[in-house]
């Protein structure tokens, strides 16, 4: 009899330490307040315009448009050298049209693994003229490609914050030319 009341005293235990530890976590999440402020604003909300931030080292000229079919427009905003061999560009694909615009199954690329992954910025290249050499989006562990991921239709009007990172070419390239499927080519700069 000892043996089955110790275990309901363990089992109530268990159960007590996880209610507790859940509400503590819910509590620790609350955003302090009803006033909407603290939420995030989505760039692909309905109609919104994204403004790069000056704040984020951006300036408010894009560095390239690049057009592609049924009124998509990819202005690229900044091509950042990182200090761990990178270079992350970052820009706003918008909806120039007035009709809902599906997103070409291209801008993947054409990999098997990273096409698995869904749809992408995968199949974009970085060229680079001076060192004859192309570099392709870079991949995590497991071939999900370094890219914006997971959409597949803009409305008009409508804009989404990407960005796509690449190997960085050596340190004197400072140039490079972003192709991406069913885009006009566009040379960038890279800071940093």
């Amino acid at each position: 009899m000892s043996v089955r009341f110790t275990t309901k005293v363990r089992r109530g235990t268990v159960v007590l330490t996880i209610a507790v530890g859940l509400a503590l976590g819910v509590a620790g999440c609350g955003s302090g307040g009803d006033d909407g402020g603290g939420k995030p604003q989505s760039s692909a909300s309905k109609g919104s315009q994204a403004e790069p931030s000056t704040q984020d080292g951006q300036s408010s000229a894009p560095l390239a448009e690049l057009q592609g079919s049924d009124g998509l427009l990819l202005q690229i905003t900044s091509a950042q050298r990182d200090a761990g061999g990178f270079v992350t560009v970052n820009g706003v694909l918008k909806n120039d049209g007035s009709e809902t615009a599906v997103i070409p199954a291209a801008l993947s690329g054409n990999e098997t693994e990273i096409i698995k992954n869904g749809r992408s910025l995968g199949g974009a290249t970085l060229v680079d003229s001076k060192g004859k050499k192309r570099y392709y989006v870079l991949r995590d562990t497991d071939g999900r490609p370094l890219t914006t991921t997971g959409f597949s239709t803009l409305r008009g009007g409508e804009t989404l914050a990407v960005f796509m990172q690449f190997p960085a070419p050596p340190a004197d390239t400072t140039e490079v030319t972003l192709q991406l499927p069913t885009f006009s080519s566009g040379t960038i700069k890279i800071s940093g």
